[in-house]
């Protein structure tokens, strides 16, 4: 931590705001392909989308680890009490693993079902329809936890905006303060 910086690297908060953004369009583009029935172009696209735009999460969350621990960090001020402190790094531990977590098995899905992967990328294990439908379940069940982690999150930053009036949105907002 470095109590004199003010806030997160310029890299860094657009990197945080950019996997908003890919997370939103995740979670946005397959709950829309319900809208379309099963088949449909339409449908098929939502869930290309899908798997994209997750794939681009899992890249960028590598990039956003080894900048976040490779720099300083702007202290929370006032400062926290222990038990915030505790609860905020494991949302943070929590949100990293979906980040990661659910990227990988999609890629895991798409491999034992024998699917095409974006961006050219290998299969990671041999057709398994068995196993891709096992983890599929467990996909969509980290996928709903998801909602409530991510709210959460969503809920701290407002505790503290609002209530709390620390600077901890002020350390990952885009203008400079």
């Amino acid at each position: 931590m470095d109590s004199n910086k003010q806030q997160y690297s310029v890299l860094l908060r657009y990197i945080h705001w950019g996997t908003v953004l890919l997370l939103v369009a995740v979670y946005a583009s397959i709950e829309m392909r319900v809208f379309f029935d099963k088949g449909t172009d339409l449908r098929n696209a939502f869930k290309a989308w899908h798997f994209m735009l997750g794939l681009g999460v899992f890249a960028l969350v590598w990039l956003r680890l080894v900048l976040r621990f490779n720099q300083n960090y702007p202290a929370v001020q006032p400062a926290l009490p222990t038990w915030q402190k505790g609860l905020s790094y494991a949302t943070h531990v929590l949100l990293y693993v979906l980040m990661i977590g659910m990227p990988f098995s999609g890629w895991l899905i798409l491999s034992g079902e024998t699917k095409v992967i974006p961006f050219g990328l290998p299969a990671l294990i041999a057709e398994n329809k068995d196993l891709a439908h096992e983890l599929e379940e467990w996909h969509e069940l980290a996928g709903q936890a998801g909602y409530y982690l991510i709210g959460l999150h969503v809920l701290a930053v407002v505790y503290h905006q609002f209530i709390r009036k620390d600077n901890l949105f002020k350390r990952m907002w885009l203008r400079k303060v």
